[in-house]
């Protein structure tokens, strides 16, 4: 790379921290509420499947509109599309927590609250993937060193997660609906003083054009892009399936509650987030060593899901098990972050990245409500399950993520 395209591509440390506090306020809008939706179910007086859709609310409400705001991102620019979906965050978070303070049965208001919260996650959390890539050009090394940091950062927020979530409802239990708010003000200031976008030297191509190119891309490259796709709604699955499924059992069968059991939810998410730290600064673009890691991670996820309901009543091995579960998931994260932003060509960027923020999120929603009805009759059956869908799932890496040439998305749409 010349000397021109590094002064180019140097991002300052404002910046780099503006951009990773958006995923961390996304992850804190939907990881802060699953240790305390126990805390819910009782006062709002909902049942377990009720209590999930606060969950997958804001998921469901992300997944169609992502792909919208990726569109968008690319037409008319990323903080164009981030603000507003930030400031739709913050009123979600308004509205729940009020709901929750003064109404007698709110539990509809808080769901059209959480809506809002996905409709700003939708807009919010998946720009950032193509951002990046724009600030850092064709620099692949510095891509997924930042791609790291923002998964590092998404991780992070799941690891205080349950801590902050326990500890505020400890204090009020709607309070963590309230924080939600006021965590986005302080990304919206982040990125309105420190994010600075590249100007466009080109005007971005018209929507039939656009749609043709994107049609394209998926013709040519697709069998790698569903591949991507399909691992990012398995691994968010089986996250937040699990993490539904102790922030339950804990309660019920070790005792543990507040911030206590906060503490202990947050072991493996940890894990995650060291093992999510350490990828992002090793996997520099090199796509060799990200199928090495795809095929390792699978398998490890196949090997250690298998056995969690076998374990739930012995805590330490538990927590054994969910931590190796955690280092392999966090490992896969910005591996699938890296390898979808490097080979996507810039006026694609935001709508392909988009659609795999999306894919992602179709996981987070299933998780919760499908373990709520496992726990009840199909609870060990369910994690072997998993495990063989995770076996599955790297057959497909071994088939369709090919490592002889790098699969820039430029020569699909020409």
């Amino acid at each position: 790379m010349d000397v021109k395209t590094k002064e180019t591509n140097k991002v300052s440390n404002w910046c780099v921290v503006s951009m990773a506090s958006i995923p961390l306020v996304m992850t804190l809008g939907n990881s802060m509420l699953i240790p305390v939706l126990p805390i819910f179910e009782k006062k709002v007086g909902i049942s377990s499947f009720q209590t999930s859709m606060i969950i997958t609310s804001y998921s469901i409400a992300s997944i169609f509109l992502i792909p919208i705001a990726g569109y968008l991102s690319d037409r008319y620019g990323r903080k164009i599309v981030i603000l507003p979906s930030l400031i739709f965050a913050l009123i979600g978070g308004l509205i729940a927590g009020y709901a929750s303070w003064k109404i007698n049965e709110p539990f509809t208001w808080i769901i059209i609250g959480r809506v809002l919260q996905g409709i700003g996650a939708a807009g919010a959390a998946p720009i950032i993937l193509p951002l990046v890539g724009d600030l850092y050009k064709d620099d692949d090394e510095k891509t997924s060193s930042c791609l790291g940091i923002i998964e590092t950062s998404n991780t992070f927020g799941k690891v205080l997660s349950p801590i902050l979530g326990a500890a505020f409802a400890a204090f009020l239990w709607y309070l963590p609906f309230f924080s939600i708010s006021f965590f986005s003000l302080i990304s919206i200031l982040l990125v309105i003083f420190f994010i600075k976008i590249p100007k466009k030297k080109e005007e971005p191509p018209a929507l039939k054009e656009f749609m043709k190119n994107t049609k394209k891309i998926f013709k040519h490259e697709g069998k790698w892009i569903f591949t991507i796709f399909v691992i990012g709604i398995f691994v968010m699955y089986v996250l937040f399936a699990v993490l539904f499924f102790m922030s339950d059992i804990l309660e019920k069968t070790h005792n543990l509650y507040g911030v206590k059991k906060g503490f202990v939810l947050s072991i493996p998410l940890l894990a995650l987030c060291f093992s999510s730290f350490i990828t992002g600064r090793k996997i520099k673009g090199d796509l060799k060593m990200m199928r090495k890691i795809m095929l390792v991670s699978l398998t490890a996820i196949a090997l250690s899901v298998s056995f969690v309901g076998f374990v739930n009543d012995r805590l330490i091995i538990l927590l054994a098990v969910t931590s190796f579960l955690g280092l392999a998931i966090g490992s896969l994260l910005p591996t699938l972050d890296a390898i979808i932003t490097e080979n996507i060509e810039k006026e694609e960027r935001g709508t392909i990245s988009s659609f795999y923020s999306s894919s992602r999120f179709i996981g987070v929603a299933a998780g919760p409500p499908l373990m709520s009805i496992f726990m009840r009759d199909f609870l060990n059956g369910s994690f072997i399950v998993a495990g063989i869908i995770s076996l599955a799932v790297a057959a497909l890496v071994y088939f369709f993520i090919k490592t002889e040439e790098k699969p820039r998305l430029k020569e699909a749409t020409v």
